[in-house]
């Protein structure tokens, strides 16, 4: 099993995190992984962002990644603050080849079969599917597994508690990504380890 694939299979749902003000990192971080999802992906789409992934690896238990992570000077950025896996929303040779090379567990997104023959081609068999439900939803992915069945995936954008479970059902899916589990602002602890532990229960089936 590769090293991104253990990661996606430590829990059904990895929560996709917009970290706004880094003291919010370390108590949304220990919320969930009380709640039992410990993979935690911190998008690179705030100022903090690479602070609050500094912040989280204190959390025991935490397995933190950077989101988001656009180009080789992102993965750079996200590397030296410790981030323990990498996930992109799409693939382009240059980052590629420069996750592949630093030896990070990399999880590219992937909307078509030629983000899906790129990855192959970068020796990589773990996708993220997104934006999941506007690229077509479940159907879609059914699709693409057709052609690739050696591809596993971690559906996200649009994803909800409700549908989670109709994604997970499918064999090529390990994992989902969920932005619904910590809500924008100030972090109301008890009600994201509430949705942690609602998420967690998921499971595959």
């Amino acid at each position: 099993m590769s090293p991104i694939e253990t990661i996606m299979r430590t829990a059904p749902v990895i929560p996709v995190l917009v970290i706004e003000d880094v003291a919010h990192a370390v108590p949304v971080a220990e919320a969930l992984v009380a709640g039992g999802l410990r993979v935690l992906e911190v998008t690179l789409r705030t100022p903090c962002a690479i602070d609050a992934i500094r912040a989280m690896r204190a959390v025991p238990g935490a397995i933190v990644g950077a989101g988001t992570v656009l180009n080789p000077a992102d993965l750079d950025r996200s590397l030296a603050a410790g981030a323990e896996f990498i996930v992109s929303p799409g693939l382009t040779p240059a980052l590629g080849q420069a996750a592949v090379a630093s030896g990070v567990p990399f999880l590219p997104g992937t909307a078509n079969a030629a983000d899906i023959m790129l990855g192959l081609d970068l020796g990589l068999t773990q996708f993220k599917f997104f934006p999941a439900e506007t690229s077509g939803g479940i159907p879609a992915l059914k699709a693409l597994t057709g052609p690739f069945p050696m591809a596993q995936f971690c559906p996200t954008g649009g994803i909800s508690l409700a549908t989670a479970p109709n994604w997970l059902a499918l064999e090529a899916v390990l994992c989902v990504g969920g932005s619904w589990i910590v809500n924008k602002g100030e972090p109301d602890v008890a009600a994201i380890e509430a949705a942690a532990r609602a998420a967690a229960a998921l499971g595959k089936p």
